[in-house]
């Protein structure tokens, strides 16, 4: 055991000693990887942050059911008491054109333009909670609580939440195709990488294996050195995302404070940066065995 952990010791340190004698190589490697890396992962982390927003949105559809101008309370009341009897309706709410006026008049920015009014253009209104979730069953009773006495419109509310549920299901789907794509390249700058250093060692490899050295111990300096780029390149894309999000978050918070929110893009959790330092090193990895397991099985000593 001890043997072997000594042997890995010494793999490490040679893989930090090929870094530091091509220290530009090495930083530019890093940085490729780094600002590729970004990209996805500055992605997730902005999905991350939008989450918030959408949990706060009722993704549960809601119709709202608008009266006509000159509808009369009494119609609304036996309307109320029709809808409060179907049973696929789960909550049934009024809201009279004086409640509705109220909240228009406490939206920021329009209590002014309320005030102007010669008089109340909104109508009483229910807002109903149905039992249905299936897009053609929700359309299908809002034209029949169209044809309802005394009913001017219907809207299906939350359509909107849905919609941007798919669209961020979507842009799911294309981060992970992005980090894949990236991926194949970060194994790529790795293969490559291994395959010049085998290249430039090519006397040493074969003079180590005359002298008996075993292909674990030859390759295993490779694989540390492909594990330790993508560690560097992992780190350095954690920087670019905290910088950037640091300088997005001053024009973010201005923004949000203008509408009385305090919202802020959040950075990466403690755990995820571990997981993307730990994958670029898996993929740095992976790099360094591909290529080794090619060109260093060419290398015979003469």
């Amino acid at each position: 055991m001890k043997s072997w952990l000594r042997h890995h010791r010494q793999a490490v340190s040679a893989a930090f000693g090929k870094l530091a004698a091509q220290k530009s190589a090495s930083l530019l490697n890093a940085l490729v990887i780094g600002i590729a890396l970004s990209l996805p992962a500055g992605g997730y982390a902005l999905l991350s942050s939008l989450r918030s927003v959408t949990l706060g949105a009722a993704l549960e559809p809601q119709l709202s059911v608008f009266l006509r101008a000159d509808s009369l309370r009494p119609a609304a009341d036996a309307l109320g008491a029709r809808l409060k009897g179907d049973t696929r309706l789960n909550d049934v709410r009024f809201v009279s054109r004086e409640q509705a006026l109220k909240e228009l008049q406490a939206t920021e920015g329009l209590a002014e333009v309320v005030a102007a009014l010669a008089r109340n253009p909104l109508p009483d209104a229910f807002v109903l909670r149905p039992k249905l979730a299936d897009a053609a069953q929700l359309d299908a009773l809002a034209k029949e609580l169209l044809a309802m006495p005394g009913v001017a419109h219907v809207q299906v509310d939350s359509a909107w939440a849905r919609r941007l549920g798919a669209l961020a299901g979507t842009a799911r789907l294309a981060i992970a195709l992005l980090a894949t794509l990236l991926a194949f390249g970060l194994v790529a700058i790795a293969f490559n990488t291994i395959r010049l250093q085998i290249l430039t060692q090519r006397a040493e490899i074969e003079i180590s294996k005359l002298i008996g050295a075993t292909d674990a111990f030859i390759r295993r300096p490779f694989f540390y050195l492909g594990a330790l780029q993508g560690l560097a390149g992992g780190l350095v894309a954690l920087v670019i995302l905290r910088a950037s999000f640091a300088a997005l978050n001053v024009g973010v918070s201005e923004l949000a404070a203008s509408y009385g929110s305090t919202f802020r893009l959040g950075y990466l959790d403690p755990w995820d940066s571990v997981a993307v330092v730990l994958f670029t090193a898996a993929l740095g990895w992976l790099g360094a065995v591909l290529s080794v397991s090619k060109y260093l099985l060419e290398i015979e000593p003469k």
